[in-house]
């Protein structure tokens, strides 16, 4: 599969780009995805991390820009990939990485895991093991927003491989007929798992090219272009909130290892991988601010400071013992707790 196949022509940016204090913060975030992201891989490694992990490497663009465009009150779906997600919807990364742990200061006392991060606190609805299953989910509470007028919006998140499933199209048609205020972003990196995404599609693009059947807009975005993604964020989440109805948006991406640890990605081209990997988010989004004015020594002193952020939040999740009896059976039982049975 080309790479030239697969890109096709993204919707180009219409309006000004964001200003200098946003870019600096999607800066910022992409550049805590990727460094909790890497450090996530070094603590896999070592033994740490409880079960499998799917990391966002090199998708970073997609939720910071929705991160930062988006209202505290407004609602996250996230697919099992979502590190990335709950970050950019303001979560601290040490609880994050104290779940990975599975320790008692993760985020949900360390009985969820990587696949299942949720902080209700933070608008992070969750993270959703099973392909497909969360968008109906996010229709319920855009119709909740709806109905209380609230404002609120949901986001909901998924992958290409959700868009051949029954409740993708369920889920956008029930959105587009109630005017839901909700906005569905597919994370295109070309491969559902270890398949092309386009070897078992009938149309080229999965997500744009069916906006069509739901009365929706086509929309089609540089995935690894942050100011194209904050501008359509900000589009789509406004069109959301003024009662317009949903947005499904397909944003152009590109995993820079397999789709788990487990994966050595061995599947994709050589070539396609190497052109992809020039395109990284970050290098891009650094050398355009570089290029249009901002000091280097700006850009260098929020990579420190992101580095040395990282280094806490992981010997703060060390440091935080395994959970016990006490949390292991909390939330289980309507009581609280399994004593009942013995």
């Amino acid at each position: 599969m080309s790479m030239t196949h697969t890109t096709g022509e993204p919707t180009q940016p219409t309006g000004a780009p964001p200003s200098l204090q946003v870019r600096l913060a999607l800066y910022r975030r992409m550049v805590e995805l990727r460094l909790f992201e890497k450090r996530v891989y070094d603590v896999f490694l070592q033994g740490l991390v409880k079960g499998t992990t799917h990391l966002s490497l090199g998708e970073e663009a997609i939720s910071a820009a929705y991160g930062e465009a988006m209202r505290k009150d407004d609602w996250t779906f996230a697919t099992y990939r979502g590190h990335a997600h709950t970050l950019s919807r303001g979560v601290p990364m040490a609880p994050i990485m104290a779940e990975l742990m599975g320790r008692r200061g993760g985020l949900m006392a360390g009985k969820g895991g990587s696949m299942h991060l949720t902080s209700v606190e933070h608008g992070m609805m969750g993270s959703y093991a099973i392909v497909g299953a969360h968008l109906p989910i996010a229709n319920g509470a855009a119709f909740s927003a709806k109905y209380r007028k609230s404002g609120q919006v949901a986001v909901c998140f998924f992958g290409d491989g959700t868009t051949n499933i029954g409740a993708f199209h369920e889920a956008l048609n029930f959105a587009a007929v109630w005017k839901l205020p909700i906005v569905f972003v597919c994370e295109n990196n070309l491969y559902m798992e270890y398949t092309a995404i386009s070897a078992v599609t009938a149309v080229e693009h999965p997500a744009a090219d069916r906006a069509g059947a739901y009365g929706l807009e086509r929309i089609l975005v540089d995935g690894n272009d942050a100011d194209a993604m904050y501008e359509t964020a900000a589009r789509t989440l406004e069109r959301a909130r003024s009662g317009e109805g949903p947005s499904l948006v397909e944003a152009l991406t590109y995993r820079h290892a397999g789709h788990s640890r487990a994966d050595p990605g061995k599947y994709r081209p050589d070539h396609e991988v190497a052109e992809w990997m020039k395109r990284d988010p970050i290098d891009v989004y650094r050398a355009r601010l570089l290029s249009q004015g901002v000091e280097a020594s700006v850009l260098e002193q929020i990579d420190r400071d992101v580095a040395a952020a990282v280094d806490v939040a992981t010997e703060v999740a060390k440091a935080s013992p395994p959970p016990g009896e006490d949390l292991i059976m909390k939330d289980l039982w309507s009581d609280g707790s399994s004593t009942w049975r013995n």
